[in-house]
């Protein structure tokens, strides 16, 4: 039959699409739509979809407390940790020194700040701190607050807020406290306090193939021992169940940690590892049955079923 239109009536819409169900085909579109956000959004805070990395990022796990810090600032938390570690302190003042560079600097090593205030901790070379290079060293800089730090009476048992301003003279003492359960997080587990709680999704390293030099080492597994002799005090060599396979020669690092703490820095060292690996282009670190591979962000920390022995860390780049 033919449907005829009067004169000047609006034309007819046309029909919608529909599904088998009946239901318009634009639902099912939406429901599609919002799948894939919230899919989308669950990558994004996850890290990675499978081992493909959708964003770079570091974490500390620790209880309820939840370190989560971009690679630079990750390996500048390493560096305070790890003096504190080298210096024998307590893990209390890794946290102090770690929450006070996340107020001073966001944990940034930046050139600029308040009158001539410098570096993580915005230390002020005109107040006696150190050169304006020094400062800037988060090395240098780390000893100096803790130079400060362990001369406080009773600083172990302070809150952090007096703790931290009793070092900085800062004009805003309070703001340090907002921190405390992130640094505690970030600071038990890269003093080596919780085995296995820090991690991070990285993209690959996207460098050349290197050639070992005359100690049977590549120039990056070198900067790597020279980093880790600077930072955390450990003498590094290389690995010599690898030293000659290719294409991996020259690319494994061992360090061999005795005392009676060995297994607590161990873990230290392979989190700093971790954690600096984004700089030092890590690609693998083994310690204490477990390794964590760059290639694979979604395993964390996994088994190992020859991994190097007790007090052993085995630290691989590209």
């Amino acid at each position: 039959m033919t449907t005829t239109q009067l004169p000047g009536a609006r034309p007819a819409p046309p029909a919608r699409r529909r599904g088998r169900n009946g239901r318009p085909v634009l639902v099912g579109l939406v429901l599609l739509g919002l799948v894939g956000s919230v899919a989308a959004g669950w990558a994004w805070l996850r890290g990675s979809v499978g081992s493909i990395p959708v964003r770079e990022y570091c974490t500390a796990l620790v209880g309820d407390g939840m370190g989560d810090l971009d690679p630079e600032q990750a390996g500048n938390a390493a560096v305070i940790a790890s003096i504190a570690v080298r210096r024998g302190l307590p893990a209390r003042a890794a946290t102090i020194g770690i929450a006070t560079a996340m107020q001073e600097s966001k944990l940034r090593n930046i050139d600029y700040g308040d009158r001539d205030s410098l570096g993580l901790f915005q230390q002020r070379p005109s107040q006696g701190w150190g050169t304006p290079e020094q400062v800037q060293d988060p090395v240098y800089a780390s000893n100096a607050f803790y130079d400060v730090l362990v001369k406080v009476e009773g600083y172990q048992s302070l809150p952090i807020t007096d703790a931290a301003q009793k070092v900085q003279r800062s004009a805003y003492p309070s703001a340090y406290e907002q921190h405390e359960p992130e640094a505690r997080a970030l600071a038990s587990a890269l003093s080596g306090y919780s085995p296995g709680a820090f991690e991070c999704v990285l993209r690959p390293a996207d460098v050349a193939a290197q050639e070992p030099g005359a100690n049977g080492l590549t120039a990056r597994a070198t900067a790597l021992v020279k980093a880790a002799k600077t930072e955390t005090g450990r003498t590094g060599k290389a690995d010599p169940e690898v030293a000659a396979t290719a294409p991996e020669a020259g690319t494994a690092v061992r360090f061999t940690l005795a005392g009676r703490e060995g297994t607590r820095t161990a873990w230290s060292l392979a989190h700093w590892a971790v954690a600096r690996a984004d700089a030092l282009a890590v690609t693998a670190v083994e310690v204490d049955g477990k390794q964590w591979r760059r290639d694979r962000p979604d395993a964390g920390w996994a088994a190992l079923t020859d991994g190097p022995p007790a007090g052993t860390v085995v630290v691989h780049v590209a």
